[in-house]
Protein backbone atom coordinates (compact mmCIF):
# COMPACT_ATOMS: atom_id res chain seq x y z
CA UNK A 1 0.00 0.00 0.00
CA UNK A 2 2.84 2.74 0.69
CA UNK A 3 3.89 5.36 3.11
CA UNK A 4 0.33 6.51 4.83
CA UNK A 5 0.12 10.21 4.25
CA UNK A 6 0.19 12.59 6.94
CA UNK A 7 0.03 15.96 4.88
CA UNK A 8 -2.75 17.42 7.47
CA UNK A 9 -1.90 15.61 10.58
CA UNK A 10 -0.63 18.43 13.25
CA UNK A 11 2.98 19.77 12.80
CA UNK A 12 2.97 18.86 8.83
CA UNK A 13 2.04 20.51 6.01
CA UNK A 14 1.26 19.18 2.81
CA UNK A 15 3.71 19.28 -0.16
CA UNK A 16 3.43 19.17 -4.29
CA UNK A 17 5.64 17.63 -5.99
CA UNK A 18 6.86 18.99 -8.96
CA UNK A 19 9.32 16.94 -11.69
CA UNK A 20 11.47 19.87 -13.44
CA UNK A 21 12.15 18.89 -16.52
CA UNK A 22 13.16 20.95 -19.98
CA UNK A 23 10.08 20.94 -21.43
CA UNK A 24 8.32 23.77 -23.03
CA UNK A 25 5.06 22.90 -20.70
CA UNK A 26 7.44 22.60 -17.45
CA UNK A 27 6.97 26.05 -16.44
CA UNK A 28 3.26 25.61 -16.48
CA UNK A 29 3.87 22.81 -13.81
CA UNK A 30 5.93 25.10 -11.54
CA UNK A 31 3.64 28.04 -11.95
CA UNK A 32 0.23 25.95 -10.84
CA UNK A 33 2.40 23.76 -7.73
CA UNK A 34 4.09 27.30 -6.67
CA UNK A 35 0.16 29.07 -6.72
CA UNK A 36 -1.54 25.83 -4.82
CA UNK A 37 1.45 26.24 -2.04
CA UNK A 38 0.57 29.78 -1.39
CA UNK A 39 -2.91 29.30 -1.53
CA UNK A 40 -2.92 25.96 0.56
CA UNK A 41 0.13 27.09 2.81
CA UNK A 42 1.82 24.41 1.50
CA UNK A 43 5.24 23.88 0.19
CA UNK A 44 6.42 22.22 -3.24
CA UNK A 45 9.47 19.67 -3.54
CA UNK A 46 11.27 19.84 -7.29
CA UNK A 47 12.28 16.64 -8.53
CA UNK A 48 15.56 16.63 -11.31
CA UNK A 49 15.92 13.15 -12.53
CA UNK A 50 19.01 12.31 -14.26
CA UNK A 51 18.68 9.97 -17.19
CA UNK A 52 21.83 6.92 -16.38
CA UNK A 53 21.36 5.73 -19.71
CA UNK A 54 24.03 5.00 -22.33
CA UNK A 55 26.32 5.01 -19.60
CA UNK A 56 27.11 1.37 -19.08
CA UNK A 57 29.09 1.38 -22.44
CA UNK A 58 31.26 4.54 -21.52
CA UNK A 59 34.71 3.97 -20.17
CA UNK A 60 34.90 5.53 -16.38
CA UNK A 61 36.29 8.63 -16.93
CA UNK A 62 34.13 9.74 -19.79
CA UNK A 63 31.41 8.21 -17.54
CA UNK A 64 32.45 10.88 -14.55
CA UNK A 65 32.24 13.76 -16.57
CA UNK A 66 28.77 13.11 -18.22
CA UNK A 67 27.59 12.18 -14.55
CA UNK A 68 29.22 15.66 -12.91
CA UNK A 69 27.36 17.54 -16.27
CA UNK A 70 24.02 15.87 -15.51
CA UNK A 71 24.25 17.34 -12.01
CA UNK A 72 25.81 20.71 -13.23
CA UNK A 73 22.67 20.90 -15.53
CA UNK A 74 20.42 19.51 -12.96
CA UNK A 75 20.88 22.02 -10.58
CA UNK A 76 20.86 24.95 -12.95
CA UNK A 77 17.72 23.69 -14.04
CA UNK A 78 16.34 23.45 -10.12
CA UNK A 79 18.00 27.13 -9.88
CA UNK A 80 15.82 28.49 -12.20
CA UNK A 81 12.33 26.68 -11.32
CA UNK A 82 13.44 27.62 -7.79
CA UNK A 83 13.62 31.25 -8.79
CA UNK A 84 10.26 30.92 -10.67
CA UNK A 85 8.48 29.32 -7.34
CA UNK A 86 9.79 32.49 -5.42
CA UNK A 87 8.71 35.06 -7.51
CA UNK A 88 5.52 33.49 -7.92
CA UNK A 89 4.47 32.78 -4.51
CA UNK A 90 7.78 33.90 -2.31
CA UNK A 91 8.34 30.33 -1.32
CA UNK A 92 11.28 28.18 -1.29
CA UNK A 93 10.80 25.01 -2.65
CA UNK A 94 12.80 21.64 -1.63
CA UNK A 95 15.37 20.06 -4.38
CA UNK A 96 16.42 16.88 -5.01
CA UNK A 97 17.94 15.21 -7.98
CA UNK A 98 17.75 11.50 -8.96
CA UNK A 99 19.38 9.49 -11.12
CA UNK A 100 18.15 6.39 -12.63
CA UNK A 101 14.26 5.63 -13.95
CA UNK A 102 11.88 8.82 -13.80
CA UNK A 103 9.26 6.32 -12.61
CA UNK A 104 10.99 4.57 -10.18
CA UNK A 105 12.71 7.86 -8.73
CA UNK A 106 8.87 9.20 -8.69
CA UNK A 107 7.76 6.98 -6.12
CA UNK A 108 10.76 6.43 -4.21
CA UNK A 109 10.56 10.59 -3.34
CA UNK A 110 6.67 10.30 -2.60
CA UNK A 111 7.80 7.09 -0.12
CA UNK A 112 10.47 8.83 1.59
CA UNK A 113 8.25 12.07 2.35
CA UNK A 114 4.80 11.45 4.14
CA UNK A 115 3.76 14.97 3.54
CA UNK A 116 4.09 15.10 -0.40
CA UNK A 117 0.00 14.99 -1.29
CA UNK A 118 -0.16 14.97 -4.82
CA UNK A 119 1.74 15.30 -8.02
CA UNK A 120 2.05 18.10 -10.65
CA UNK A 121 2.71 17.27 -13.92
CA UNK A 122 2.26 19.68 -17.49
CA UNK A 123 0.47 17.31 -20.09
CA UNK A 124 2.00 19.05 -24.00
CA UNK A 125 -0.40 20.25 -26.40
CA UNK A 126 1.37 18.74 -29.08
CA UNK A 127 0.64 16.13 -31.39
CA UNK A 128 3.14 13.91 -30.43
CA UNK A 129 1.07 13.44 -27.22
CA UNK A 130 0.84 14.84 -23.27
CA UNK A 131 4.83 13.36 -22.79
CA UNK A 132 6.65 10.40 -22.28
CA UNK A 133 6.03 10.59 -18.36
CA UNK A 134 2.72 10.97 -17.98
CA UNK A 135 2.37 8.39 -20.87
CA UNK A 136 4.52 6.26 -18.66
CA UNK A 137 2.75 7.16 -15.59
CA UNK A 138 -0.65 6.81 -17.21
CA UNK A 139 -0.51 3.31 -17.02
CA UNK A 140 0.07 2.85 -13.43
CA UNK A 141 -2.20 5.76 -12.05
CA UNK A 142 -4.65 3.95 -10.63
CA UNK A 143 -2.70 2.05 -8.32
CA UNK A 144 -0.57 5.17 -7.92
CA UNK A 145 -0.47 6.46 -4.23
CA UNK A 146 -1.16 9.99 -4.48
CA UNK A 147 -3.12 11.92 -6.55
CA UNK A 148 -1.64 13.31 -10.00
CA UNK A 149 -2.79 16.58 -11.44
CA UNK A 150 -2.01 17.38 -14.92
CA UNK A 151 -1.80 20.92 -15.59
CA UNK A 152 -2.75 21.75 -19.62
CA UNK A 153 0.57 23.12 -21.11
CA UNK A 154 -1.73 25.75 -22.96
CA UNK A 155 -3.01 27.08 -19.75
CA UNK A 156 -1.80 31.28 -19.37
CA UNK A 157 -0.47 32.46 -16.09
CA UNK A 158 -4.18 33.73 -15.67
CA UNK A 159 -6.08 30.43 -16.00
CA UNK A 160 -3.96 29.18 -13.74
CA UNK A 161 -4.17 31.57 -11.40
CA UNK A 162 -8.21 31.50 -11.59
CA UNK A 163 -7.73 27.33 -10.71
CA UNK A 164 -5.50 27.78 -8.21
Amino acid sequence: MGTQRRSYEQDHRPKCLVVVDDSAEGDRAVYYASRWAMRAGGGVVMLRVIDTEDRNQQWLGVADIMRQEAEEAANAALDRAAGRANGIAAITPERVIREGDPGVQILDVIAGDADIAMLVLAASEGAEGPGPLITMLAKTAGAFPIPIVLVPGNLADADIDALS
